[in-house]
């Protein structure tokens, strides 16, 4: 069954199974049902012509951040430093569990996430 990933997200769950959600109304899920989500791993898909208005951070999992289009400076907070890494056109990086970071929109990019939803949490940029 086709699904667009920026209107849909995909859990995959420990056992195998891949259960899509609808995007515009999962947020608005119980916090019961979200933190099973949350168990598995979260496939999303966003467009950005701004920057993050939040830095994030995910306890139960590294997050794989694939960058289908645009142009995106990633930010990662490591102790004192912040790391930016400048993605171009397309690209990936790995944040390292437990790791903040933010981005940075250059051009208008769409981006695809993968990580562990359990347990994340958000701060102001």
């Amino acid at each position: 069954m086709p699904l667009h990933p920026q209107h849909t997200y995909v859990r995959l769950a420990d056992d195998g199974e891949a259960l899509a959600l609808p995007a515009d109304t999962f947020w608005q899920l119980p916090a019961s049902e979200l933190a099973q989500h949350g168990q598995g791993w979260l496939v999303s898909e966003f467009a950005f012509t701004e920057d993050w208005p939040s830095w994030e951070m995910h306890p139960q999992g590294d997050e794989f951040v694939y960058l289908l289009s645009g142009a995106v400076d990633l930010l990662l907070e490591q102790g004192t430093n912040v790391v930016t890494i400048a993605l171009n056109g397309s690209g990936a990086v790995v944040v390292p569990r437990g790791v903040w970071h933010t981005a940075k929109v250059r051009a208008p990019s769409r981006m695809l996430h993968i990580t562990r939803g359990a347990g994340t949490e958000t701060r102001p940029a």
